[in-house]
């Protein structure tokens, strides 16, 4: 039982991401019915706000320190964070160790930009061309922005660390009977999985309750009737491509300190991303969320020594056979639309 209960802990923060990226490609595709194959770029270069934000708060300058002395006697220079010269050590300690959670601040304008002039720029141009063909260009614009990521930022992993309240780990066990030390799980994975829940009650939130997802939702089911009623849909859409954006962003600003950001982590989201909306159902987000979790707690267990020793390779495997299996009993995924790439 605890390694069940570990495997499901471990599935849920892959998940968590799989569900934010899955949810962003499939509010594009419903709103505008453009496949994005960019979207895992988007989650790359979120990720990177982290980054950069952490760079950001460490400028510092130098300074000289009478106290310490180098082997000659001579007093040594010493960098100072202007923030720790700001705010006084201890604030501006604090503010650099919360780096992440701040680059939220920084990720939010820069995805909606971002995901603006992608949508006025160039997606806007291929809403009437073949699926293939926005595929094609949208890949396309995913190899540029990673050659530009790998060009500022490098091709090595860049380490960026949680908050120091969150990098300890939390006896899971103890909480639920068992004995200590069984069942330890990592405080920020727990965290993402929360903020996962958030933005995903958010999005649903947002488009069921308020008036202007009310026209979004209409403008998805019948985009001809809303426009004749004088709504000028295409901007709202293009609002909705921005959102999109930035609900990877913040997937991969959160992300960060669990996958230390490179160049290529987009791809590696991408691809099984693409699977979770196509098991879900194409233009369905409940089925992308909850195709997210599922696939991911499947990929967890399939992860286990046990499972690997009788099936080796199956954890590299696992979510495409799940994806044929659900695609030869429901062909328009667990929870798809008729009528969704169908023509």
């Amino acid at each position: 039982m605890d390694a069940i209960i570990l495997q499901i802990l471990n599935g849920l923060d892959k998940g968590s991401a799989y569900a934010l990226i899955a949810l962003g490609l499939t509010l594009i595709f419903g709103t505008l019915g453009v496949v994005n194959f960019a979207h895992g770029a988007l989650f790359m270069i979120g990720a990177f706000c982290a980054v950069s934000m952490q760079r950001l708060l460490q400028l510092s300058f130098e300074t000289i320190d009478e106290t310490q002395k180098d082997f000659l006697g001579n007093p040594l220079k010493v960098k100072t964070p202007y923030v720790e010269s700001w705010f006084g050590p201890e604030v501006g300690a604090t503010i650099i160790d919360w780096s992440v959670p701040l680059a939220i601040v920084l990720a939010i304008p820069v995805m909606l930009v971002i995901g603006y002039v992608m949508e006025r720029g160039l997606i806007k141009h291929f809403y009437k061309r073949p699926h293939a063909d926005q595929i094609l260009v949208t890949f396309g614009l995913a190899i540029v922005l990673q050659e530009i990521i790998k060009h500022y930022y490098g091709a090595n992993p860049i380490p960026t660390g949680a908050p120091a309240a969150f990098r300890g780990s939390f006896d899971f066990g103890v909480l639920l009977g068992f004995d200590p030390n069984v069942i330890i799980y990592p405080y920020w994975r727990m965290v993402y999985f929360a903020f996962a829940a958030v933005i995903v009650s958010a999005v649903f939130a947002f488009l069921q309750f308020t008036t202007f997802g009310m026209v979004v939702r209409a403008g998805m089911a019948d985009r001809e009737t809303v426009g004749m009623l004088g709504i000028n849909i295409d901007r709202r859409f293009t609002i909705m491509f921005g959102l999109a954006a930035a609900v990877a962003g913040l997937a991969g600003v959160m992300y960060a300190p669990i996958n230390s950001p490179n160049y290529h982590m987009g791809m590696d989201f991408l691809v099984l991303s693409f699977v979770v909306v196509v098991v879900g159902g194409m233009g369905s987000l409940p089925g992308a969320v909850l195709a997210g979790f599922l696939l991911g707690i499947l990929e967890a267990f399939a992860s286990m020594n046990e499972v690997k020793s009788i099936l080796p390779g199956i954890d590299q495997i696992i979510i495409y056979l799940v994806a044929i299996l659900i695609l030869l009993t429901r062909p328009r995924g667990l929870m798809g639309r008729k009528g969704v790439m169908e023509d």
